[in-house]
């Protein structure tokens, strides 16, 4: 691996070749605008906020695909740069409900976050806008398809693990949406609501269901914890208010941690005091359960009884 020397915004990046200008900049702590980039997935290149200028290329590119090259001048900035990224950002506040002030995802939101950066605001216009297509069947996740922006994050990380693959993109143009399954609600989809989709989904489109209403995200103080139900060892935000934990949020599921629910519903009784009632998907519908059925526990919390009961019972016997 060799190394190559760049110029991003004045500033001297000196990294390996295989690097991407977007994550050259992150070296000089330049923070180039993305949607649909996660370090841990394919690269997309769906959102176009993260192009730059190349001195000597006619077109703007895309900082997250484009590879470094020595001696290469790249900005981050520019007047065409910065037009550009304020268009893109206008068509999606235009098909994006203008709720940001109620939205769970408000303070999290990276739509939110540029919006500001850019000045960019929502503005009253007579075309099309996406289709709501709420839906509300399970008991951890919310879709919101009016906020969905495409970026395909959620697909991708669902791909990631291979008994899942759920989530894909369906129709064409502007008709383009992400689907469960078939084309079917959470509930009655394949989905084992591990909580993946939510974890990196940019906008407010897949919302963590067992969150919402708890806490707004600026008012949380937080801590990450290891789960403990198993090897991975996912990492799990715990979520509270006047140091009184109130909900667990899944974080992203970096470095192959897969999450899975039994993880989540394992940390949510480790650390809440009263955690919300779980539920079991049983032939397509949820239902609510007990703990020790959701967690799989029940055969040894029997094992357990009947161990501890015939040792007590064997206690007074001379």
């Amino acid at each position: 691996m060799s190394t190559v020397k760049l110029t991003i915004d004045g500033k001297i990046a000196e990294v390996s070749n295989q690097l991407t200008v977007l994550q050259a900049a992150k070296t000089v702590g330049i923070d180039i605008p993305a949607l649909c980039y996660d370090e841990t997935l394919e690269i997309f290149g769906a959102c176009r906020m993260c192009i730059v200028e190349i001195e000597g290329s006619k077109k703007l590119q895309t900082a997250c695909s484009t590879l470094v090259k020595d001696g290469m001048v790249v900005h981050t900035e520019t007047e065409k740069v910065v037009w550009n990224r304020k268009q893109t950002l206008q068509m999606l506040l235009d098909s994006h409900p203008n709720d940001c002030l109620t939205c769970h995802k408000a303070g999290e939101c990276l739509l939110q976050d540029y919006a500001y950066r850019y000045d960019v605001n929502f503005r009253k216009h007579e075309g099309e806008m996406r289709p709501q297509l709420l839906d509300t069947t399970s008991p951890y996740i919310l879709r919101d398809n009016s906020k969905c922006i495409l970026c395909g994050k959620c697909v991708m990380t669902c791909a990631q693990v291979s008994d899942r693959q759920v989530l894909s993109f369906a129709e064409r143009g502007y008709e383009t949406r992400v689907i469960f399954g078939a084309d079917e609600s959470i509930e009655e989809s394949p989905c084992v609501s591990c909580n993946r989709c939510v974890a990196v989904c940019p906008v407010g489109a897949l919302v963590d269901k067992r969150d919402m209403g708890k806490i707004r995200s600026w008012e949380a103080e937080t801590k990450i914890v290891g789960c403990k139900a198993c090897e991975y060892g996912c990492e799990f935000e715990v979520r509270s208010m006047d140091r009184k934990p109130v909900s667990v949020v899944a974080k992203a599921p970096t470095n192959g941690r897969p999450l899975c629910l039994k993880g989540r519903l394992t940390t949510e009784l480790k650390y809440l005091d009263n955690p919300d009632a779980p539920y079991r998907k049983l032939d397509k519908s949820f239902e609510k359960t007990t703990w020790d059925k959701a967690l799989q526990i029940t055969e040894l919390l029997e094992k357990i009884e009947r161990l501890e009961g015939s040792n007590n019972s064997g206690e007074g016997e001379e």
